[in-house]
């Protein structure tokens, strides 16, 4: 079996790195840059401590009306934006939402067709080309790992609605990430603790993932024990700036240990995302259950996680969960039982199934859900 690694484009990592954003554009020879982000972004501030790390050089458009799931329409607004100002890049402030937006605009400025030809489900190998605009991605939030990811989530709106798709290229990766823990001193707790369980799950899932990759999986490892240290510590000091890096840290580490594929919490998320849940906590709340289904075929890798957290993960991470006031049933995240067959049937040909270490049939999907419920 032939192994893939491939990581990742430049990072910039740690207090201050936001202020590197102006070298950073010129050594991508970048001139006219599209800035993306969200209102909660620009009511944070957050776009006004950019523009000061830019030093007067404003981008050449701004287009701060990103969903909070990211949408084909939303996509084909700012890209319309994009051509209309003459930009040649893009710079991403925002949580992952954003990020997975701006990497849709950066594929379609420079494609034809239909955003739909390079999702997944219809894209030949490599028919997402090098040409992609590029793109210095500035996270807000510690969870995505979208910065460092080739991977990108949007709703592609259909006949039956908007359906979640997902696009994967190593052309997607941001040519720059500026990962700056000062822009996540201020999160709200629940952003804190969602955003968190994400990276964890990106970090665990990883791991087990049936991928041979043995550099991801030590920094998946690291990224697990570093992730449920530093999400506790923030629990009580939500402002300690090292617990901050150290979250901040994790995520990227989730991000480059999704490069290995991802599970099953993965794959039932997929499906549920159609409820409008926020994406970390649901996977989150998954991880345990995940972890126990895939105990009996891969003991020997979930002994060295016991072994990192003191206890059978399954346990430290459910105790978690509870410490981040994560929600414990997916009937109390609004999840119609009604639903529940169609989610497992969906879950089952997920492209994250396909990595899990334990591959699920929609009937074991079925029971989990049964038992999350």
């Amino acid at each position: 079996m032939v192994t893939f690694i491939q990581q990742i484009g430049r990072i910039q990592f740690g207090f201050g790195a936001i202020d590197l954003v102006n070298s950073e554009l010129a050594l991508l020879g970048a001139k006219r840059p599209m800035l993306m982000t969200d209102h909660g972004v620009v009511a944070a501030g957050l776009q006004a401590r950019l523009l000061t790390a830019m030093q007067g050089q404003v981008p050449a458009a701004v287009f701060d009306s990103c969903p909070r799931h990211p949408t084909e329409a939303a996509v084909l607004a700012a890209l319309e934006k994009f051509r209309q100002a003459g930009c040649d890049s893009l710079i991403a402030l925002g949580g992952g939402a954003v990020i997975d937006l701006a990497k849709g605009v950066a594929l379609m400025s420079t494609h034809e067709g239909s955003l739909a030809d390079y999702a997944m489900e219809n894209a030949r190998p490599g028919k997402i080309m090098p040409t992609v605009s590029p793109l210095i991605a500035i996270p807000t939030t510690a969870g995505t790992g979208s910065e460092v990811g080739r991977g990108a989530g949007i709703a592609l709106t259909g006949a039956s609605g908007n359906i979640k798709a997902v696009f994967m290229s190593v052309n997607l990766v941001p040519k720059v990430a500026l990962c700056d823990p000062e822009l996540t001193l201020a999160l709200p707790p629940v952003i804190t603790a969602g955003t968190g369980a994400d990276a964890l799950s990106h970090c665990l899932e990883g791991y087990l993932s049936s991928a041979v990759n043995p550099p991801v999986d030590a920094i998946a490892l690291d990224g697990v024990h570093r992730l449920v240290e530093s999400l506790r510590v923030l629990i009580e000091q939500p402002q300690d700036r090292d617990a901050r890096w150290s979250v901040m840290m994790g995520a990227l580490q989730g991000g480059l240990s999704m490069w290995k594929g991802l599970g099953i919490a993965h794959a039932l998320s997929i499906p549920l995302d159609a409820f409008d849940l926020h994406h970390g906590t649901l996977v989150g709340m998954l991880l345990p259950e995940a972890v126990r289904f895939a105990r009996p075929v891969a003991a020997a890798k979930i002994a060295k996680l016991d072994q990192l957290l003191g206890g059978p993960t399954e346990q430290k991470i459910s105790d978690l969960n509870r410490a981040l006031g994560l929600p414990q049933r997916l009937s109390d995240m609004g999840v119609p039982e009604s639903a529940l067959q169609d989610v497992a049937q969906a879950a089952s040909v997920s492209v994250f199934n396909k990595s899990a270490t334990r591959p699920a049939s929609a009937e074991q999907y079925l029971e989990i859900l049964k038992r999350m419920y």
